[in-house]
Parts: structure tokens; C-alpha cells; sequence
């Protein structure tokens, strides 16, 4: 791995007596990462931890080299944040909200005006950029918390819940944009539950699941899978047990089955177990394996 630009060691957070980080040890390289879990895994107190908004029970994080911990404005003055609930005063345009962002973020007065207009245009609100935030819809604010993410053109974004409460339309919009950020050189987390998203943005993905960290790893990798998926026409039960006694993992959902071996090519196996017992087959070919499938099994591994 290159340098990571974001690390943790020992990382551990309570909030009385739960438990929201457990040892959470990580580093993670430049580019789109995903950082999933169900609600309450841990994501967002491992975001505002990164940016020194929360100090951890014990443990220590940096990015780009400089701890979170001991140097949180260094840090933030190189990224940006977009967090999942809103945080906008209603009564002020986007345009100033955004051209006042980019002045917290080090721009001078003069070029934030300018900067605030290009990056509302990118997102998608040049023609609103005037109205009041408090006039906007749960998608346009969605479009001004990123834009006032990366006005000051951060070298990470840190995105939680980007596409929360947004309609069929509003995600796809929103997916595209985050796509769109690593051509401007910016890497990007990508906090989400839906996992979907994440398959469709990211290529390397940090699993949490109940403050646990359960994978850290890139996204084909994760996906990599050695299973061979066989659709059945007939009743699997004398598949499943010749296959089984040949040495291979079977996995049965109804009449599909998703075949391992260690050693050997499973495809002559399924093939020559499915002629010598009569079994129908369908449809055969290479796993597909989802986030969501590495997820689930992970979760039920680790409960």
C-alpha cells in the first residue's frame, strides 16, 4: 500500500455504556473509500473523530501524517466535510453560505464569491444559488452541504450519508457527483448502509458492524469470490451429498447452490456429479458475490 492517508491504532470510543469503537486498528490509502455499516456501527463517531471533533477513550488517528487528536485544525484545513444532518442558517443564500465557507477554508475574500459560483454551478444549483437555504428542498441541500464540502478544494471529503432521504433521481445525481470528485484530485469517504452505493463509487471499502472493524480491504478483493452458482431443476439433495463427499462446501438456497473447493476445477465437479446423479441444472456460472452478501456473512461470523 502507498502512504495511507488515514490511520488508526487502538481506536476505542464509549459513550457511557456503549460501546461505539472496539479496537479499531486501520489504515486506509488515497482514493474512494467506502465506509459501511448499519446505522449505529460506528461511522459517523469515526468521521468526526478523523476530523478532531470527538476525542476517542483511547487510541489515536491521523490523516495525512498529522493526529487528529493533537492537531485537529491542520488536519481540517485539509478536509472537507459534508455531515448527514443539516446545517444551514435558513435566512442566508447558498451563495453567501458557500462563499463563506470558502473563506473558512483559507480562500481569499476576493476569489470565494467566484469559487462559491463554480462550485454551486458544478453541483447543480447555479440557477438557485440565490435562494434562501431554508427555502431549498431535502435534494438541493443535499448539493449546497457538498458544495460547501469541497469550495476550498479539500484533499479528502468526508461524506456521511450523502444520499440520505434523497429520491430515485436525487441519488443517481449524487452518486455521479461523488464519482466526479476524484477527477478533481480530491479522495473521498463515503459513508453509508447502502451497501449498493457503495459498489457503484468505491474501491476500497472499511466494514464496521457494531464499532468492530470487520474488513478493510479493496473492493475487489472483497468481492473476489472462488464459489461456483449452479440453479437446479430438480430436488438438490443428491447433489448437495455427492458433492459434499467429494470434498467440496456447499451452500443451498432452495435449488441453487454455490459450490466451493480448495483444490480441483468445481465446474468439472458439478458437472460430473449432476450427470451421475440425474439432477437438472438450469444455469451454471461464477458467483457474483455483493457487498452485501460479505456483510451479512461477516456479521453472522463475528456475532
Amino acid at each position: 500500500m502507498a502512504d495511507p492517508i488515514i490511520s488508526a491504532a487502538g481506536l476505542n470510543k464509549t459513550y457511557g455504556t456503549v460501546q461505539a469503537l472496539q479496537d479499531v486498528d486501520l489504515e486506509v490509502p488515497a482514493g474512494r473509500i467506502g465506509l459501511v455499516g448499519a446505522n449505529g456501527a460506528g461511522k459517523s463517531t469515526l468521521i468526526k473523530i478523523l476530523l478532531g471533533m470527538l476525542a476517542p477513550t483511547s487510541g489515536d488517528t491521523e490523516v495525512y501524517g498529522t493526529s487528529a487528536q493533537s492537531h485537529p485544525l491542520a488536519v481540517r484545513s485539509r478536509v472537507g466535510y459534508m455531515p448527514e444532518g443539516d446545517c444551514f442558517p435558513p435566512d442566508q443564500t447558498a451563495a453567501d453560505f458557500v462563499s463563506y465557507s470558502a473563506e473558512l477554508g483559507g480562500l481569499p475574500a476576493s476569489e470565494s464569491r467566484q469559487r462559491a459560483s463554480e462550485v454551486l454551478t458544478l453541483v447543480g444549483l447555479a440557477e438557485e444559488r440565490f435562494r434562501n437555504l431554508g427555502e431549498f428542498s431535502t435534494g438541493m441541500k443535499q448539493r449546497a452541504k457538498l458544495a460547501q464540502a469541497i469550495v476550498h478544494s479539500p484533499d479528502l471529503v468526508l461524506l456521511d450519508e450523502p444520499a440520505s432521504g434523497l429520491d430515485p433521481d436525487g441519488r443517481e445525481d449524487m452518486l455521479n457527483l461523488i464519482n466526479r470528485l476524484g477527477k478533481f484530485g480530491m479522495s473521498v469517504v463515503f459513508s453509508s448502509h447502502v451497501l449498493g452505493d457503495i459498489e457503484r463509487t468505491c474501491d476500497w471499502v472499511v466494514m464496521l458492524n457494531e464499532g468492530r472493524l470487520l474488513r478493510n480491504e479493496p473492493l475487489e478483493t472483497i468481492q473476489a469470490s472462488t464459489a461456483v452458482e449452479v440453479v437446479l431443476l430438480d430436488d438438490p439433495g443428491p447433489a448437495v451429498a455427492s458433492l459434499e463427499s467429494r470434498g467440496a462446501r456447499v451452500s443451498v438456497r432452495n435449488r441453487t447452490l454455490d459450490v466451493e473447493l480448495d483444490e480441483g476445477d468445481a465446474f468439472v465437479l458439478i458437472r460430473d456429479v449432476l450427470a451421475e446423479t440425474g439432477v437438472g441444472m438450469r444455469s451454471l456460472g461464477a458467483k457474483q458475490t455483493t457487498l452485501e452478501d460479505v456483510y451479512l456473512a461477516e456479521e453472522e461470523y463475528s456475532g
